[in-house]
């Protein structure tokens, strides 16, 4: 079992670190990711930040090339809509997955994290909100008994995530849902879930995720 001061737990420690820079916009797309700078940035040995890149390699949220070495993926609007693409298919399977196997204890920490990320001030551009909203769909999708499925969705919704962060409406898109109406499109897919209505659930998670589409990628 690792302790706290164990290069696994050093290593872990500092992939939080660098995935929550990436998805924050804080690290860029295409960011060359140099460890030398990135030993200082987070206080470890190049040895953990080496382990925490190749395992957010694996996740998709940075890239490496010989003799180039490691840097934040790139995105583009074709890989956007791959992205939304699988992330609608796998997500949807385990979240109905989540509604048929997750019990009472799961709809419990899913009330649980909805309260919380309601109560959360609404800042798309805020940690707290990004973490708020983070975990409410990492619940969601826990009661999914499949360990390789839950992973592999919500590996997805981080690379989505990517793209969410450097993304804006299209110019003259003008039918995208305000504050009060991504809400209660929570609250929706929140009840469904709970009451063990699968197709309506999959449904608003689906409306979600096509929302995300339409978004035009943008790195200025």
């Amino acid at each position: 079992m690792s302790h706290p001061s164990s290069p696994a737990t050093r290593s872990a420690g500092v992939q939080a670190l660098i995935r929550s820079d990436i998805l924050g916009g804080r690290l860029r797309p295409g960011e060359r990711l140099k460890f030398p700078q990135l030993s200082e940035r987070y206080g470890v040995s190049t040895g953990a930040v080496r382990e925490a890149l190749l395992r957010l390699s694996a996740l998709r949220l940075v890239t490496s090339e010989p003799h180039l070495g490691f840097q934040v993926r790139t995105i583009s609007q074709e890989g956007l809509a791959l992205v939304c693409d699988a992330r609608a298919e796998l997500e949807s399977l385990a979240l109905r997955r989540a509604v048929a196997e997750g019990g009472l204890g799961w709809q419990s920490r899913l009330i649980a994290a909805h309260h919380t990320f309601r109560h959360t001030p609404y800042d798309p551009e805020s940690q707290d909100w990004l973490d708020a909203h983070t975990e409410l769909h990492h619940v969601l999708l826990s009661g999914c008994a499949n360990p390789l499925l839950r992973e592999a969705a919500e590996a997805l919704r981080d690379e989505a995530e990517l793209y969410r962060r450097w993304a804006r409406p299209a110019p003259g898109d003008t039918d995208l849902p305000d504050r009060e109406e991504l809400a209660r499109a929570h609250q929706d897919l929140v009840t469904a879930a709970v009451e063990g209505d699968a197709d309506g659930a999959e449904a608003r998670l689906r409306e979600m995720i096509a929302l995300t589409a339409r978004l035009q990628v943008r790195l200025d």
